[in-house]
């Protein structure tokens, strides 16, 4: 059996939770204010814009926003509905589904990206010396990179 954390870890972890809840909180209030967008649409639209003709399989989009299949598949038929996202079949696979960015999609995700980026450096960057932004980033790109999606685990 594994031990429990110790105060260090616990101090850590509960630094980084809150320092996230707090940032996310704060960069999706800025988002809904100034655009109407939540970060999880706004997410999607930067994965899509930065995707290959700008259009991603739902499976992969669903991997790189970390949502389930069945919460991106939501998301992304309320972006359709808005006329941000198209989907399409995929011709190779025909169970395969594509979302891709509208040309309203690129058009929204250009007026809210300099707000979004704007709120990471004044609520993040702005706040933390650049020592302190490179140990940050020191520390939790490992945690990052052995990141996997997650699947339910089976009952």
């Amino acid at each position: 059996m594994a031990s429990e954390p110790n105060s260090a870890e616990l101090r850590a972890w509960s630094a980084f939770l809150n320092a996230q809840a707090t940032l996310l909180r704060r960069l999706e209030a800025e988002l809904v204010e100034s655009e109407d967008m939540t970060l999880a649409e706004f997410d999607v639209l930067i994965q899509l814009g930065m995707a290959p003709d700008r259009r991603l399989r739902m499976t992969e989009l669903s991997d790189r926003v970390r949502l389930s299949h069945s919460g991106v598949t939501r998301l992304v038929d309320r972006l359709t509905q808005a006329g941000l996202v198209k989907r399409a079949r995929c011709d190779s696979d025909r169970r395969g589904t594509f979302a891709t960015l509208t040309a309203a999609g690129r058009a929204r995700l250009r007026r809210a990206e300099p707000i979004h980026l704007r709120g990471i450096r004044e609520h993040f960057g702005k706040r933390l010396t650049s020592a302190q932004l490179s140990a940050v980033a020191e520390a939790l790109e490992p945690l990052a990179r052995d990141a996997r999606p997650t699947q339910p685990s089976a009952r």
